[in-house]
C-alpha cells in the first residue's frame, strides 16, 4: 500500500476550544443502581411492573439501552420522570422488540445493496480506467486532500485485516497494493461514500449511479445515509422515533416509482426506509420487503409507525404497489 500524508495536528484555536468547552461541562454523578433498585425506581415512579419479568430483562438487557423505550411512556414534561397513568413494562418492551426486528430487517437489505454498490464500483471503474488499481492512484480522484484522507482509511483496514484472502495475497505476491477488486471487499460502505464523491470523471460516476436508478449526488449522499443506518443496526442502537443521522438528499426525478416526499421529515427512518426499497428494485426486484414491513407492522399493532416518519396509507405509494 502507497504511503499518504498524515492527518495534521489540532492548531491552538482548535485546542483552546475544545477545553473551554470542556471546562463548562460538569462530572457524571449517577451512582450505579441494582437491578432490584432499578425495578423499585420504575414502579415508584408510575411505571407498572411485573417483578419476576421486569427484573429478568433489566439483567440481561440493562436499564440504560432501555431507556429510549420508556421515554415514549413518561407524561409531561418529560423531564420529571413519571410514567403516564396505565404504562407498563410490557409496553417498552413491545417497542424494544420491534425495533430490534426492525433492525435486523433492514440490515438485510443494506447488506444487498452494499454488495451491488462494491460490485459495480469495481467493474464500472476497471471498464472506465483499465487500470486494476485505479482505486489507489491519485489521478483518478478530484480533491487530493480526500484522495489522501481515504488513502489512509483503506491502508488501515488493509493493514488490520486478519482476511484469508488478505494473508494469501500477501504472502504470494510482490505487488505493494492490491486490484480493486480485492480491495473492495474490505472498504466501509462510508469510506466508499467518499471514494464514490470525488471521482474524478463525472461521466464514472453518472455510470455508477445509472445502476441504481439515482443522480450521482443524490447516490452518494444515499451511501452516506444508509453508512449511518447499517452502524446504528451493527451497534444495536435504536431506530424507533429519533432523527437519523447523515439526512439524505431529495430524489427530485425519479427512474423509478417513488414517494411524494413534500413535508416529509428525511432525517426520520421512514425515508431511509423508502430509500432501501428504491434501491431494491435495481438489484432485486422480486424483493419482499413490502411484505416483510407489513407483517412486523401486525406483530406489533401498538407500535406507532408515525413516529417514525410513516405518513398515513404510506402502502399505497407508487413506490409500495
Amino acid at each position: 500500500m502507497q504511503c499518504v500524508e498524515p492527518a495534521k495536528p489540532l492548531n491552538d484555536a482548535q485546542i483552546g476550544r475544545s477545553f473551554y468547552f470542556l471546562a463548562k461541562k460538569k462530572p457524571y454523578h449517577k451512582p450505579y443502581l441494582s437491578v432490584d433498585n432499578l425495578a423499585d425506581l420504575l414502579s415508584q415512579r408510575g411505571l407498572e411492573i411485573e417483578e419476576i419479568y421486569a427484573k429478568k430483562y433489566l439483567h440481561r438487557i440493562g436499564y440504560f439501552r432501555l431507556s429510549g423505550y420508556f421515554y415514549p411512556l413518561l407524561r409531561q414534561p418529560k423531564t420529571s420522570h413519571i410514567f403516564k397513568q396505565g404504562a407498563t413494562f410490557v409496553q417498552a418492551m413491545n417497542l424494544y422488540k420491534f425495533d430490534r426486528k426492525l433492525r435486523l430487517l433492514l440490515f438485510s437489505q443494506i447488506e444487498k445493496i452494499e454488495v451491488a454498490i462494491r460490485a459495480q464500483i469495481v467493474e464500472k471503474g476497471i471498464q472506465e480506467t483499465s487500470n486494476p488499481k485505479w482505486m489507489m492512484e491519485q489521478e483518478y480522484f478530484s480533491d487530493r486532500e480526500h484522495f489522501n484522507t481515504t488513502c489512509l482509511l483503506i491502508q488501515k483496514e488493509w493493514c488490520n485485516s486478519k482476511e484469508d484472502f488478505v494473508q494469501h495475497f500477501r504472502d504470494t505476491y510482490s505487488d505493494k497494493e492490491p486490484p480493486a477488486w480485492i480491495l473492495i471487499e474490505l472498504i466501509p460502505l462510508g469510506v466508499l461514500a467518499h471514494l464514490f464523491r470525488n471521482i474524478r470523471k463525472k461521466s464514472l460516476r453518472k455510470q455508477i449511479a445509472k445502476c441504481f436508478g439515482v443522480p450521482p449526488d443524490v447516490f452518494a449522499s444515499w451511501i452516506f445515509s444508509l453508512s449511518g443506518i447499517r452502524n446504528i443496526c451493527c451497534h444495536h442502537n435504536r431506530l424507533w422515533n429519533r432523527s437519523l443521522p447523515n439526512k439524505p438528499a431529495s430524489l427530485i426525478k425519479p427512474n423509478a416509482p417513488w414517494i411524494d416526499d413534500r413535508g416529509l421529515d428525511r432525517s426520520k427512518t421512514y425515508y431511509k426506509i423508502a430509500m432501501i426499497k428504491y434501491l431494491l428494485a435495481y438489484i432485486n426486484p422480486n424483493n419482499q420487503f413490502k411484505e416483510a414491513l407489513i407483517v412486523l407492522k401486525k406483530e406489533y399493532p401498538t407500535v406507532d409507525f408515525g413516529a417514525m416518519g410513516f405518513p398515513n396509507n404510506w402502502e399505497t405509494a407508487p413506490l409500495w404497489k
